[in-house]
């Protein structure tokens, strides 16, 4: 409306009505390139604003994960670790390391607002769903840092999947495909199955080892051991795409947790790769 005010202010001043008409309709293009910007910035938030969301998601994501791991009562040295490793993996500087603990600290208050602060997750992340799952992930893989999985910390990652928007269908789902990834990596699957070979304990040890890890990469693929080619490489094309680390960024991922979802991408890739090779297709 300002934009066609001031157009026919303008026009008028160079050619009466004639000059006012074509003054509105300059003015009317100028109103509809403002609200294009306008909607931009509120989609996807101006540089300081955008900046300011990654931080509350970094911020929330430790403080998140530090509920979690207190959630059986005592937070383990496993889960310690894992927000270690978490923080390296980021390669934090020592300020952002600071500010990672003292979230994981304040996580294990007994009056952290967990609600309320996945709510601000939520809005903050608008309709970026891929944001959303990384977030859930990252709190099932903390749930997953000892190898066992509390029913106090079920209970908590039931509230985390459904403030986010995710049914529980969905989370149970997420459990068993994490509860695999951590056999994989274990069972060295993660960018080591190549080195079966070499461990010692017989050919029928490493026989049982493959169609174990196999199993495990089937599960983390979210596909039946009998499916076939296409569903296979149907199931890798979405799971990477959406840890694709690039596209999380550009969504308003923590450019800190740019690691951790490159590492996830090679985890998929690793699985993949696994079952390609037994089933013999490109």
């Amino acid at each position: 409306m300002l934009g066609k005010l001031l157009g026919i202010l303008f026009g008028s001043m160079i050619g009466a009505i004639p000059g006012a008409i074509i003054g509105c309709f300059i003015g009317h293009q100028f109103d509809k390139a403002r609200r294009r910007q306008q909607g931009f910035q509120s989609a996807f938030g101006s540089g300081a604003s955008q900046a300011e969301r990654q931080t509350e998601f970094f911020q929330a994501a430790y403080a998140v994960m530090g509920h979690v791991a207190k959630a059986k009562g005592q937070v383990t040295k496993e889960e310690i670790q894992l927000a270690s490793v978490m923080m390296d993996r980021m390669n934090l500087s020592d300020e952002q390391k600071k500010i990672a603990q003292e979230a994981f600290r304040q996580g294990k208050d007994a009056d952290f607002p967990l609600l309320e602060t996945l709510r601000k997750v939520r809005f903050s992340a608008g309709r970026r769903r891929d944001l959303l799952q990384f977030f859930l992930e990252l709190q099932i893989s903390a749930a997953f840092a000892d190898g066992d999985l509390h029913p106090s910390e079920i209970q908590v990652l039931q509230t985390v999947a459904q403030e986010l928007g995710f049914t529980a269908q969905y989370l149970q789902q997420r459990l068993r495909m994490q509860e695999a990834a951590f056999r994989f990596q274990q069972g060295g699957g993660f960018g080591g199955y190549q080195q079966q070979g070499q461990q010692s304990g017989g050919g029928q040890w490493q026989q049982r080892s493959t169609a174990s890890q196999l199993n495990d990469a089937y599960d983390l693929l979210g596909v039946d051991k009998d499916a076939d080619s296409k569903t296979i490489k149907r199931a890798h094309r979405k799971l990477m795409n959406e840890h694709h680390p690039d596209k999380l960024v550009a969504k308003g991922l923590p450019p800190e947790m740019m690691e951790v979802a490159k590492q996830k991408a090679q985890e998929i890739q690793s699985a993949y790769d696994l079952i390609k090779k037994e089933k013999g297709f490109k």
